[in-house]
């Protein structure tokens, strides 16, 4: 009978702690207020589970211009988990407004106008555990102000002016972080084989140049005379004489 009051009160007593729960959220206006503040500024507002009351907030969809000003409606949230403000206005100085959100474990950066003056406004994030930095004007000069977020899992940094060395650097004083998007390390130089000595070329003697042989002077060629073929005279005719001698003789 013991076993079974006791059993019997610890149902009962787990019943009603969810119900508490739901009471005591309804019953913040101030909360509600905040969560109200963030929707109509474009951001949405959602709780990671049922039995788990931080908030998941996210201004990277809004079709409203978020920047600095935005931020301050997280004054009266302090148990956010996840916030992303992907590709918004914010700049460095409005980091400053998430100082109170000690939960926080989830910060997307992504995309905007951060710098490395911002960054000394996250050493207040204890819970820290991703942070995303991709296409910001972070440098090597900013990154060692991480160093005091030991619970960082893990940091991207594409596109940003952060060099491998410093990223390394930062690897050293957090156990376990991942960073990505750091430069490869250059490929060591193959040295390179000394080439044989190739022998020295002779020069080829300079050709002398031959001079052409003179020209013959041109023989005057002589005209010779051309002979006329000398006429044929006319043998003389016998005289009439003679041949009247012939035919007395016949």
């Amino acid at each position: 009978m013991r076993i079974f009051s006791v059993a019997l009160f610890t149902v009962i007593s787990l019943s009603i702690i969810p119900v508490v729960s739901a009471e005591d959220k309804k019953a913040d206006p101030a909360t509600e207020q905040a969560k109200s503040k963030i929707r109509a500024a474009g951001g949405s507002v959602l709780e990671l589970a049922q039995n788990d009351d931080r908030l998941e907030i996210a201004f990277h969809l809004s079709d409203q211009k978020v920047n600095d000003d935005t931020l301050k409606t997280l004054a009266g949230l302090p148990k956010v988990a996840n916030l992303n403000l992907r590709g918004t206005e914010v700049t460095s100085a409005g980091l400053a407004h998430l100082k109170h959100l000690k939960d926080l474990t989830h910060l997307h950066l992504e995309k905007t106008k951060v710098n490395d003056a911002g960054l000394k406004h996250l050493q207040s994030l204890p819970n820290l555990e991703y942070l995303n930095l991709y296409g910001t004007e972070i440098t090597d000069a900013g990154l060692p102000q991480l160093g005091s977020l030991k619970k960082l899992k893990r940091l991207y940094v594409w596109q940003t002016k952060v060099t491998r060395p410093a990223g390394l650097a930062l690897q050293k004083q957090i156990t376990g972080l991942e960073i990505v998007g750091l430069p490869e390390e250059p490929k060591p130089v193959a040295a390179a084989k000394p080439e044989p000595a190739k022998p020295a070329e002779k020069k080829p003697a300079p050709k002398k140049e031959k001079k052409p042989a003179p020209k013959p002077a041109k023989k005057k060629t002589e005209k010779k005379a051309e002979k006329k073929p000398e006429e044929k005279k006319p043998a003389p005719k016998p005289a009439a004489k003679k041949e009247d001698a012939k035919k007395k003789e016949k």
